[in-house]
């Protein structure tokens, strides 16, 4: 008789119960699609950011003051301390390793360029040859393989016009604005001197990059380290690593913390404590945020999460109040029906059991049915935003179907 009274309710009025069904689908596929993105949002946008740039500084810790003009670090080459290169594969060995995307060495050398001839004009003049690894296999200690890493790890989006050079080969990419005032072009063979070093290398393409390596010459680390004298050593490195936005906690002393906290903090992906792990595996090493990078990173990533929580609060707040108010038109229209069945004797839990069966049997339907149009939505969402479809949560059907149900049944 319970179910019989209840479908008998669906058969009379399918119109209004359709609507509250298409209501709560409404509510719940744009919840369900805001809450997968939402949660996929932060790995999402950390890996866009990275191709801006890398976020971590690594220099020795015990090294000169910096002589920079426009830039350009003009030291002398003997002066400072070095770091070795064997000892960079130890990044890929700490607690967040899977997090750092990619890594690149540079050495600085300040140098001569001559040119030969183009378009009948040829001269010298003096810039920085910057050494680092383009696209590079490094092994990984403990039996940890071999990881590929360089620039176009740290820095995908340096746009080069050719190509860029090999890393043991004698070639080399020119800055913009350096190839525009020496004429240089893409094919011509420049000859660089050092000191009493020299080498010729092959320009494969021009670089933009809006920063300082437009007004120098980038080449393999190898050729640096040559013409510098300093073998298997380098300077500064450029650590690209997923990171999670900063908090209070975050910028806490891990000196001051208790042991719990700190365990909390060592094991949550902060670019502190990963510059810590960092240190500790590189040690005599000085390791800073690029602030600008990592603070903006963290502001867009806050805002973007705050916007999808608050679209999904205000989907599911509409599809109960559409629910609510069709529930509650119903039972007004349905009071000489509650009446009877109280006269009969129905207590009031059996009334209001028949329409707990209403509203769960339309929270059921209209939560699958939302759910898996979030899906759906939410795979739309993420290939027109990321490019790449976010991961399917399952465990957002039954929080979705108890949301839905919690609609309180008049």
């Amino acid at each position: 008789m319970f179910f019989r009274i209840i479908t008998d309710s669906f058969a009379r009025q399918p119109r209004r119960k359709l609507l509250t069904m298409a209501a709560l689908a409404l509510g719940t596929a744009i919840a369900t699609a805001t809450l997968t993105v939402a949660l996929d949002v932060g790995d999402r946008l950390a890996r866009e950011f990275r191709s801006l740039g890398a976020n971590l500084l690594v220099t020795p810790q015990a090294d000169t003051l910096p002589l920079e003009i426009g830039g350009v670090d003009y030291r002398p080459v003997e002066s400072g301390v070095f770091l070795p290169e064997t000892a960079l594969g130890k990044l890929k060995t700490i607690f967040w390793r899977n997090n750092v995307v990619g890594f690149a060495p540079f050495l600085d050398v300040p140098v001569t360029l001559t040119a030969a001839k183009v378009s009948g004009a040829s001269g010298s003049l003096h810039t920085t040859l910057i050494g680092t690894w383009y696209r590079r296999d490094v092994t990984v200690p403990n039996g940890g393989g071999t990881f590929s890493t360089g620039v176009a790890s740290t820095n995908p989006g340096w746009g080069v016009e050719g190509r860029w050079f090999g890393d043991d080969v004698a070639e080399a990419v020119v800055g913009a604005n350096l190839a525009r005032r020496a004429g240089v072009i893409a094919g011509q063979t420049l000859e660089i001197n050092a000191g009493d070093a020299s080498a010729p290398l092959v320009v494969t393409g021009i670089i933009s990059t809006g920063g300082q390596e437009d007004d120098a010459i980038l080449a393999p680390l190898s050729i640096a380290q040559r013409l510098s004298g300093k073998p298997g050593q380098y300077r500064r490195l450029l650590v690209s690593a997923l990171t999670k936005p900063e908090d209070a906690f975050s910028q806490r002393d891990p000196r001051s913390m208790s042991p719990a906290d700190f365990d909390r903090w060592y094991c949550s992906p902060y670019i502190s404590s990963i510059s810590r792990q960092i240190q500790e595996q590189l040690p005599a090493v000085s390791v800073r945020p690029i602030r600008q990078i990592a603070e903006g990173e963290g502001q867009i990533l806050t805002r973007v999460q705050a916007l999808m929580w608050l679209v999904t609060f205000a989907a599911l707040l509409a599809a109960a109040l559409a629910v609510a108010a069709t529930a509650g038109t119903t039972v007004l229209e349905r009071t000489v029906e509650v009446g009877l069945m109280k006269a009969l004797g129905a207590r009031r839990t059996l009334v209001g059991a028949f329409f707990l069966g209403e509203q769960w049997f339309m929270a059921i339907v209209g939560g699958l049915l939302g759910y898996a149009g979030g899906l759906g939505l939410a795979h739309v969402l993420g290939q027109s935003v990321f490019g790449v479809s976010p991961s399917t949560r399952l465990i957002l059907l039954p929080i979705m179907t108890t949301l839905c149900t919690e609609n309180p049944p008049q």
